[in-house]
């Protein structure tokens, strides 16, 4: 008689699995495998020839017929709420015209900004929902989500209280990120401390209050805000127990990610100009470096980011694609892996890590998502391939066949 030990709720059969339980070492390939999950959580994984007993009784079995199952993708930086577009000075600039001249007829992050402030909650969250659907489409089950283009305490808030309509829009898991110091508000021009000032005194502590943010970021570049200014902000984030970020070495090298460093930051963002003693300060502090081959693409940069020197120290090599405006107007996680191999030189194992366990990392969330592990979340994305390469080899025909959240199929 066989006796059954295990009650599931689902499971997958006749499916390859790339746990990526390795890291950016290898896919954590199991082939003819099974996956059961039990309220909402991943509850056995193996060969399927290894399944121990387990109770059929309303069991759902699901045939993989032989496809990919990996963790479902997640974007660990993206800027998806914002109000109209770039594309006028996207078309000015390729006619010729220079910064000063479309930042003189009102363009650039101001003119976002502008947009931003004059749309309702319900006119932003109309235009995030297809950028958000687009790469939800695509495999996409966590997403990060940042403020920033409101730049007061007003509009910052309505920022991140559409992220969390997002959330309940669609099954995404969203974590918010306020980034009130992303740009200087023109109204602050010539007075950079005292918008931070704004920043720490008056919107964090109601963001933080109103349980609105994650997490805490900071543009830290010439353009942006000096060290000074950026350590003021974790500062404050500290005293709120919100966890930071850091835009920084994307311009040039500020030393905003040794900063970071020492405020135990989960991720440092960019990085083009990242000097050894940065990535040795990562490191140590055990951050994850999050590049972002779509604002490289589209800015025409030709500053690599340390890519060598980031495998050496042996640093967690996150992935996203920076969905913005005005730098990359590009929702696409897909593309990103391809544009991770083709323009960064990441293995397709490197690539498909960044999107799943060390983008989990960035958000800290290394415990919970990005892998194919027993007691982690049932996040799942089935894919008609035939190698775990295909994901970044190919770009235009999206292979995803189903996507899993917590358990439950909500595409395919």
């Amino acid at each position: 008689m066989t006796i059954t030990t295990q009650k599931w709720q689902s499971l997958w059969i006749n499916v390859n699995l790339a746990t990526m339980t390795q890291g950016g070492d290898g896919y954590g390939i199991i082939e003819q495998g099974a996956l059961a999950v039990c309220e909402g959580k991943i509850a056995w994984l193996g060969p399927q020839a290894e399944l121990p007993d387990y109770d059929p009784a309303g069991l759902e079995v699901i045939d993989g017929q032989g496809q990919w199952l990996t963790p479902g993708l997640i974007d660990c930086h993206t800027h998806l709420v914002y109000g109209g577009n770039r594309a006028n000075e996207f078309e000015m600039r390729l006619q010729g015209a220079s910064y000063e001249e479309i930042a003189n007829a009102g363009g650039g992050i101001v003119s976002t900004v502008a947009a931003t402030r004059a749309a309702s909650e319900e006119q932003l969250f109309a235009s995030a929902l297809p950028r958000l659907t687009a790469l939800h489409q695509q495999g996409v089950t966590t997403v990060e989500i940042k403020s920033g283009y409101g730049l007061d305490t007003e509009n910052e808030i309505k920022m991140l209280k559409v992220a969390g309509l997002l959330a309940e829009a669609l099954p995404v898991t969203v974590k918010r990120t306020f980034l009130g110091a992303h740009a200087l508000p023109v109204e602050y021009k010539g007075r950079a401390d005292d918008y931070i000032d704004l920043v720490c005194g008056q919107m964090m502590p109601q963001i933080a209050r109103e349980k609105l943010a994650d997490a805490v970021d900071v543009f830290c570049e010439g353009i942006g805000f000096n060290l000074e200014q950026t350590r003021r902000v974790f500062a404050s984030a500290q005293k709120h127990q919100l966890p930071v970020k850091v835009h920084a070495e994307q311009l040039s090298d500020l030393g905003g990610t040794e900063l970071a460093a020492d405020y135990q930051a989960l991720s440092s963002d960019h990085l083009e100009f990242l000097s050894e003693a940065g990535v040795k300060a990562m490191a140590k502090a055990d951050m994850a470096a999050v590049l972002l081959p779509g604002a490289f693409y589209f800015l025409r940069e030709t500053q690599l980011p340390p890519i060598e020197l980031l495998r050496r120290h042996k640093v967690a090599m996150a992935l996203a694609s920076d969905a913005n405006p005005g730098s990359s107007p590009i929702n696409s996680i897909q593309l990103m892996l391809h544009m991770a191999c083709t323009l960064f030189r990441l293995t397709p194992a490197e690539a498909l890590a960044g999107v799943t366990c060390f983008a989990a990392k960035a958000l800290g969330l290394s415990a919970e998502k990005g892998q194919l592990a027993v007691g982690y979340d049932a996040d799942l994305a089935l894919w008609n391939i035939s190698q775990p390469a295909e994901l970044s080899y190919q770009f235009g025909v999206n292979p995803l066949t189903a996507l899993v959240k917590s358990g439950v199929k909500v595409i395919g």
